[in-house]
């Protein structure tokens, strides 16, 4: 798990994106808002998704006090069927009590990690990791979510390049936990990785079915990926292809093996 401490000052600025994000999805559904509205490319309506994230901040909130909160294994499908269970034990559906419940759950998770140390450890729904890195996770998973109900309302995103460089903690801590063993287990590659604009670099070393990510770049790489931040978000998340972002210039890759670069995103399911 990487674990880099974080500044007062960077910790701050992931607590206001998150109640940012929070208000700026709340006011997608607020007004003439149809809950039946469906999102594209996904089985969920904009009701659902909204209660959907609801409930996960909720979650989020009770972890955040020290609450142990079982919620699947790990696995796609088990948080796939968490989720539709939670939908189904939950059937509010009206976007204007969804945003404030929104708001509401955004704000108890806020509370709740004001009180601690942010280098504290929680359990998660991916496994245990830091107060700030939850933090993280919860900022990517509302991004990913409200970028969903934007692009069926036809309404702007709320995803910006410092949103997104606020996920990047958790997307990396979550690499490992999310790796397609079926598609990854035969690599014996190390990838350099990093966010058009920030000097930080990761590696990404893949052998025997696994995948170990830390900061710095390695000594010997065979392909460096530099993503503009957003396009980075969106791929991680499943929202973007690969393919479509090189050819947008979006995605720079180079070194001994540069064709592994689109080849990256497959390596990984997203939950």
């Amino acid at each position: 798990m990487i674990d880099r401490t974080p500044d007062r000052g960077s910790r701050q600025e992931l607590r206001a994106s998150v109640l940012a994000t929070a208000l700026d999805i709340a006011s997608l559904l607020r007004g003439d808002t149809d809950a039946a509205t469906p999102i594209p490319d996904a089985t969920w309506t904009v009701g659902e998704a909204a209660a959907h994230l609801v409930l996960a901040n909720e979650l989020m909130a009770d972890l955040a006090a020290g609450a142990e909160r079982p919620y699947g294994d790990g696995t796609a499908a088990s948080l796939a069927a968490a989720n539709e269970d939670s939908l189904a034990a939950w059937p509010e559906r009206d976007p204007a009590v969804l945003a404030d419940a929104l708001v509401r759950h955004t704000e108890a998770f806020l509370a709740a990690d004001s009180d601690g140390d942010g280098a504290a450890t929680v359990a998660s729904p991916l496994g245990p990791m830091t107060r700030e890195i939850l933090g993280s996770y919860l900022l990517t998973h509302m991004l990913g979510h409200g970028w969903d109900m934007a692009r069926a309302l036809r309404r702007p995103h709320m995803i910006d390049r410092r949103r997104a460089e606020l996920c990047l903690p958790f997307l990396l801590t979550a690499m490992p936990e999310v790796l397609d063993r079926d598609t990854a287990g035969h690599l014996d590659v190390t990838y350099t990785l990093g966010l058009r604009g920030n000097p930080d670099r990761f590696t990404a070393a893949f052998s025997g079915g696994t995948v170990t990510v830390t900061p710095g770049a390695p000594q010997r790489s065979d392909c460096t990926i530099i993503t503009e931040p957003v396009t980075f978000l969106l791929i991680a998340l499943g929202r973007c292809s690969p393919w479509s972002a090189v050819g947008r210039g979006k995605i720079l890759a180079w070194g001994r093996k540069p064709y592994l670069a689109a080849s990256f995103p497959t390596y990984f399911r997203a939950p």
